[in-house]
């Protein structure tokens, strides 16, 4: 349930976003609340604008990776709250630009990095944050493993 929540929430809050960017900003144009500065970028590549013009093929692979991760699920029920979250952030964030590249051709991102270096949208973020929970998880695993093999001796 919890892998349910994090990817639909994820999903709903990135669509939200960029729904009222697309509406309310043009391209190009920067607005700041508080000190956050949106700035409405469109990127038909991947991160770093890096291969321009290859939008869907990068939604293909985003479709295969989120394919690949229900799949697992399926075969092998992914166990503890840490990896559930860590797989809900990585699915979601995967299906929220995979949906924009497959409507627009392109993503729409406007979260400018406070050092002034990126600019992303919510589902690069939480593709972010899941794989932080994900090495997180494997951190915890490997530190219970090798306790639970000292405790057996």
């Amino acid at each position: 349930m919890l892998f349910y929540t994090a990817s639909i929430l994820v999903l709903i809050i990135d669509q939200l976003s960029k729904y009222i960017v697309r509406s309310t900003l043009d391209v190009g144009e920067t607005v700041y609340i508080g000190t956050m500065q949106l700035t409405h970028y469109e990127n038909a590549g991947m991160a770093f604008s890096l291969f321009q013009g290859y939008a869907r093929l990068f939604a293909l692979v985003a479709i295969l990776f989120v394919v690949g991760i229900l799949y697992y699920r399926m075969h092998e029920a992914p166990k503890g709250k840490l990896l559930n979250t860590a797989l809900g952030f990585l699915v979601g964030g995967a299906a929220g630009n995979a949906i924009d590249r497959i409507i627009f051709g392109r993503v729409t991102d406007f979260l400018v990095s406070r050092t002034g270096n990126g600019i992303l949208n919510f589902a690069d973020h939480a593709i972010n944050v899941g794989i932080v929970l994900l090495l997180m998880h494997g951190i915890v695993q490997y530190v219970v493993g090798k306790w639970g093999k000292r405790e057996a001796k």
